[in-house]
């Protein structure tokens, strides 16, 4: 049964006296476990998308069903609940909190969840994330101290940091030059092989669509082609 699927999914935004179709009677299956791509250009509607996969937003039309649940049927609290404890995003904007340092970032997640490790354990895990994205030297600066490509490796170890059964990624690699975005990229590759955990990229990174093995092309709101390798 597939992780997340979207059935006949529109999404309108009102703009002046006419509206704007971001999405336009789209249906797609996830798998669990699945290394997803999704591509088009700018305007295409990924990022609404991706935005309706991790409820933050909620479509105008159709059903949304994650985690084997209908969303519709969730309460606000259900909603934010599930975010936390199942989802794990990476925004283009790194959403860090400027009063705490990088290891906290990383950290705060699992101070809040509802399945709290054991204090040694959590922070052996945030420093092994720290690792993996070459942020151990950094671990003390806030993010104001930081180069925007560190403050995206900062965001991506605080996704994984919960191990989330899905990390949704709007342009993971866009900040980082190629050796690191291929360090980073190779890290969740690997989590999500060992882990299962299902990754879902909006993208235009060309080494991304060649290791997904599911890839999406969204065209004014439609799916124009969709890839399974």
């Amino acid at each position: 049964m597939p992780i997340v699927s979207l059935r006949n999914l529109w999404k309108t935004y009102p703009l002046g006296k006419t509206e704007v179709h971001a999405l336009k009677g789209v249906s797609l299956d996830i798998n669990a476990g699945d290394f997803v791509s999704i591509a088009g250009p700018s305007g295409s509607g990924k990022t609404t998308m991706m935005n309706t996969m991790g409820l933050i937003d909620t479509p105008t039309q159709g059903e949304v069903q994650l985690l084997d649940r209908i969303v519709s049927g969730m309460g606000r609290r259900e909603l934010a609940r599930t975010r936390h404890d199942h989802i794990g995003f990476i925004f283009q904007s790194f959403n860090l909190l400027p009063v705490l340092n990088v290891f906290e970032n990383v950290e705060l997640p699992m101070l809040i969840g509802r399945c709290r490790l054991p204090r040694q354990e959590r922070r052996e895990w945030v420093t092994h994330l720290l690792e993996q994205v070459g942020l151990t030297d950094r671990k003390d600066h806030r993010p104001a101290e930081l180069s925007g490509g560190q403050q995206q490796r900062a965001a991506i170890a605080r996704a994984l940091a919960t191990r989330p059964r899905i990390v949704i990624a709007d342009e993971p690699t866009a900040n980082l030059d190629s050796k690191t975005g291929e360090r980073v990229l190779e890290l969740m590759k690997r989590i999500n092989q060992e882990e299962g955990t299902t990754f879902i990229f909006s993208t235009h990174d060309p080494v991304i669509w060649e290791m997904a093995d599911h890839v999406v092309f969204l065209h004014d709101g439609q799916i124009s082609s969709e890839t399974r390798r």
